[in-house]
C-alpha cells in the first residue's frame, strides 16, 4: 500500500508533534547537505525548535553565507531605491517637458502666433498683458532716455568747468610773464637823516640864506624819501607847505629888520 497522505496543520498531541520535528528536521538537514554536494552550491539551514533551540546547518560556514545574505540583500534594496528614483525622474522629466512646451506655446502667442483655438476670453486677456508689457517697455525706454541726457548734461557742465579753469592758468601765465618777480628785497623801512635847518641872518644889508640850493635838494630829498617810505602825497605836500610859509615868513622878518 502507497503512503497516505497527511493533511497540513499544527500537530496538536505533544509526543507526536516531537517526533515529527525530529524525524523531518533530520531529513531537512540531510536534503540541504545532499544539494549542496550534488549541486555545488551554497546552503544554509537555521532551524528553531518551539523550545527555543537552535539547530543549524552550513555548507561554507554560516558567517560566510550570511554575509553574503546581507549583501545581497542589500544591492537590491539599493536596485529597488535605483528603480523607484528613475521611475521619479522620469516623471519629473515628463513634467518638465510639459511645462516647456506650454511655455513655447505662449511665447509664440505673445509674438502673435498659433493663435488658433483661442477663445475670446482668452485673446482679450493676451491683448492686456501685451498693452501692460509695451506699458513697462516704455516708460522703462523714459527712463533710460532721462539719464542718458543727465550724464550728458553733467559732462558738459565738467568741460565747461575744466575750460574755465584751464583759461584763468593761462592768464595767470601771461600775467606773471607781464611782471617777473625780482630778487632785490625791498626793506621794510629806510633810514632817514636828521637835517638841521640854518637859521638866515643879515650881513651888510643883505639876506643871506646859508643854502637855498641845499634846501631845495632837501626839498627834492624829501618827496623822493617820501616816496621811498610810502608816506601818502598829501602828507608830504602839506610838509612841503609848511616849509615854505616858514621860510617866507622868515624872509619877511629879515626884510622888514632891514
Amino acid at each position: 500500500m502507497g503512503r497516505g497522505k497527511i493533511e497540513i496543520k499544527r500537530i496538536e498531541n505533544a509526543n507526536s508533534r516531537q517526533v515529527t520535528f525530529s524525524k523531518r528536521r533530520t531529513g531537512l538537514l540531510k536534503k540541504a547537505q545532499e544539494l549542496a554536494i550534488l549541486c555545488d552550491a551554497e546552503v544554509a539551514v537555521i532551524i528553531f525548535s518551539n523550545t527555543g533551540k537552535l539547530f543549524e546547518f552550513s555548507s561554507s560556514g554560516m558567517k560566510r553565507t550570511l554575509s553574503r545574505y546581507n549583501k545581497c540583500t542589500d544591492s537590491s534594496e539599493v536596485a529597488i531605491v535605483e528603480c523607484k528614483a528613475e521611475k521619479e525622474d522620469s516623471k519629473m522629466v515628463e513634467a518638465l517637458k510639459d511645462e516647456i512646451a506650454k511655455l513655447e506655446r505662449k511665447q509664440l502667442r505673445l509674438l502673435g502666433k498659433d493663435l488658433t483655438g483661442l477663445c475670446i476670453k482668452e485673446l482679450q486677456h493676451l491683448e492686456q498683458q501685451l498693452n501692460q508689457g509695451l506699458l513697462a517697455v516704455k516708460e522703462r525706454k523714459e527712463e533710460l532716455l532721462m539719464d542718458q541726457l543727465e550724464q550728458s548734461r553733467v559732462q558738459e557742465q565738467r568741460a565747461m568747468l575744466e575750460n574755465e579753469t584751464l583759461r584763468r592758468q593761462a592768464s595767470i601765465e601771461e600775467l606773471r610773464c607781464l611782471f617777473p618777480v625780482t630778487e632785490r628785497v625791498v626793506p621794510s623801512y629806510l633810514h632817514y637823516p636828521h637835517v638841521e635847518r640854518k637859521n638866515v641872518y643879515v650881513d651888510n644889508g643883505v639876506v643871506k640864506c646859508t643854502s637855498l640850493a641845499s634846501n631845495c635838494e632837501n626839498e627834492r630829498g624829501d618827496s623822493d624819501t617820501a616816496l621811498h617810505l610810502g608816506l601818502p602825497t598829501d602828507v608830504s605836500h602839506k610838509r612841503k607847505a609848511a616849509e615854505r610859509e616858514t621860510f617866507s615868513n622868515e624872509s619877511e622878518s629879515q626884510v622888514a629888520l632891514l
